[in-house]
């Protein structure tokens, strides 16, 4: 599958393409999940955003925090792909342009996520590990993990 990946800033995004971002991530988080909480939390605009891409449509997408942000490390959040492209390999090509985005943006530093606890196999495969207790976000359970 051929991808198109952008990283931008909040202020470089088109309003076109964070219309898309918001309405992937309440498509799935929102809608999906079926998790009524306030996705537009004023961190957007803190954030890099990295997009992928397939013929002008969003199919996936992460945000990128520098240290000192969302934790003391660096951080990657709001990870989504849209339904048509799950199972392709998609996610993992997100997360692994995202830890290198992580890396071309701040250096070689850990990364902290909140990860939900059913993709814990998933994020475990990429080198990252538990680093919380199970607790509950939205009525799913998460943990933290760590890419030292």
């Amino acid at each position: 599958m051929v991808l198109q990946w952008t990283l931008k800033t909040f202020d470089e995004l088109t309003v076109h393409e964070l219309y898309k971002i918001m309405r992937l991530r309440m498509e799935v988080f929102i809608v999906e999940q079926q998790c009524a909480f306030l996705d537009a939390d004023d961190n957007d605009q803190k954030a890099w955003h990295l997009c992928a891409w397939k013929e002008n449509k969003l199919v996936a997408y992460t945000r990128i925090f520098a240290p000192g942000i969302m934790y003391k490390e660096a951080a990657i959040g709001r990870v989504v792909n849209a339904p048509p492209v799950r199972g392709t390999g998609v996610g993992k090509a997100l997360m692994e342009r995202s830890v290198l985005a992580v890396y071309q943006l701040f250096g070689r530093i850990p990364i902290k996520i909140g990860a939900q606890l059913y993709l814990k196999k998933f994020y475990e495969s990429m080198g990252f590990v538990q680093d919380s207790d199970i607790y509950l976000e939205d009525n799913i359970e998460h943990i933290k993990m760590i890419l030292p």
